[in-house]
C-alpha cells in the first residue's frame, strides 16, 4: 500500500475494518431475541426463549414486576407476598412486591403502603424492537375514596450488557387534576425487595437463614452505613443457589436531587428517594417536599442490572457511568 494514491489507501483500510468488524459480529454471540406477549392483566418478557419478568398491571394495589430472573435464570427478588408458600422468606411488609414504584405521601395519601391505588388505565404501547424492547402504560393514583391524586405515563425497557440483564424504567408523574406534592417521608420510592439470600442479615424468628449478601453504593459506603447516604447507584450482591449473583439500582444524572438519598434496608428493601430529606439528612420536616402545578410533569429514571459476581466483578460502576453518558 506504500505506493498507493492516498484515496486507494484510505479505501483499503475501510474495506478492511469493515471485514474485520463483520467476521468479528460473526464470530460473537447472536443479539438477544426478546419477546413481549401482553395478557389481561400482565405483560410476560421473554429474553432467548427464557422467562426474564413479568409486569404485572392488575391484582395489586400498583404495578410490579415479577418474578425478576436474573443470570442463569436466577430470581432476585422476593416471591412473598405474590407467591406466599416459599420456604426461607419473610412475610413481613406485604406492600413490598418484588419491584414498584411508589411514594408514602402524595397530597397527603400513602401510596407506599397502599392506602391509596396506582391503577392501570392502558397499555399504549408493547414493542418488541430488537434492541431495546419495551412496554408503554398509562396509569392514575387514587385516593382511598376515589379521587383522582394524579396521573402517570411508565416506560419500561429492557436489555442485555455483558454478563448482566438490565430493566430501564422511566415514570412522568402527571399534575392532571390540581398540583402534586410529594412529601417529605422516607417511605418511597423506586423500589425492589431482594432475595432473601441477598439480604445483610438473617432474622431467624421469620424463617430466614440463607442471607449471605454484602452491599456498597457509588460512595464506597457499605452496608447498613448506606442508609439515608447520597449516591448515583446501591448494589446487592450474594451466593443464590450457588450462583454469585447481585442486583443494583441507578439513578439518573437527571432525577431530582440527584445523586439520590437511599432508602435501603440490611432486610433486602431497596430504595431511590429524593423526597425524605428530614429522615435521610436530620434536617426540619419538610425539608424534602416537592410540588407540582397544575398541568406540570416530573420524570423519574432509573435502570435496574441483575449481575453476575459482586459489583467490582461486575464493573458496575463502568455500567452505570455508560449509563449516565446515554
Amino acid at each position: 500500500m506504500k505506493n498507493m494514491p492516498s484515496y486507494i489507501r484510505s479505501l483499503a483500510v475501510a474495506l478492511g475494518l469493515a471485514a474485520t468488524c463483520l467476521s468479528g459480529a460473526a464470530r460473537g454471540k447472536e443479539p438477544a431475541a426478546w419477546t413481549l406477549q401482553a395478557g389481561d392483566d400482565r405483560v410476560r418478557v421473554e429474553v432467548d426463549g427464557q422467562l426474564f419478568t413479568e409486569y404485572r398491571f392488575r391484582g395489586f394495589a400498583k404495578p410490579i414486576l415479577y418474578p425478576v430472573l436474573g443470570p442463569g435464570q436466577t430470581p432476585m427478588t422476593r416471591s412473598y407476598p405474590i407467591e406466599a408458600d416459599r420456604a426461607g422468606e419473610a412475610h413481613d411488609h406485604p406492600h413490598h412486591k418484588s419491584i414498584w414504584f411508589a411514594h408514602g405521601a402524595v397530597n397527603g395519601v400513602d401510596f407506599w403502603s397502599e392506602k391509596g391505588r396506582i391503577e392501570h388505565v392502558r397499555l399504549v404501547k408493547v414493542d418488541e424492537d430488537a434492541s431495546r424492547p419495551s412496554i408503554t402504560t398509562d396509569n392514575r393514583w387514587l385516593a382511598p375514596d376515589g379521587k383522582l391524586v394524579a396521573t402517570d405515563t411508565t416506560t419500561i425497557a429492557f436489555l442485555t450488557l455483558p454478563g448482566a440483564r438490565a430493566i430501564d424504567l422511566q415514570v412522568v408523574v402527571h399534575a392532571s387534576n390540581g398540583e402534586v406534592k410529594f412529601g417529605d417521608t422516607k417511605e418511597g420510592m423506586m423500589a425492589l425487595r431482594t432475595h432473601p439470600n441477598l439480604r445483610l442479615d438473617n432474622d431467624p424468628k421469620r424463617g430466614v437463614t440463607t442471607a449471605n449478601g454484602k452491599s456498597v453504593n457509588s460512595q464506597g459506603v457499605q452496608d447498613g452505613a448506606m442508609w439515608g447516604q447520597r449516591a448515583a447507584w446501591v448494589d446487592y450482591w450474594g451466593t443464590i443457589a450457588g450462583k454469585p449473583v447481585g442486583i443494583a439500582i441507578f439513578d439518573h444524572p437527571q432525577n431530582l436531587r440527584h445523586p439520590t438519598t437511599w432508602h435501603a434496608r440490611s432486610y433486602g428493601l431497596v430504595a431511590a428517594n429524593p423526597f425524605g430529606i428530614s429522615y435521610f439528612e436530620g434536617k426540619p420536616k419538610g425539608s424534602g417536599d416537592y410540588t407540582l402545578a397544575q398541568g406540570d410533569e416530573i420524570a423519574f429514571r432509573y435502570r435496574i442490572v441483575l449481575h453476575e459476581g459482586n459489583a467490582q466483578q461486575a464493573g458496575v460502576a463502568k455500567l452505570y457511568s455508560a449509563y449516565a453518558a446515554e
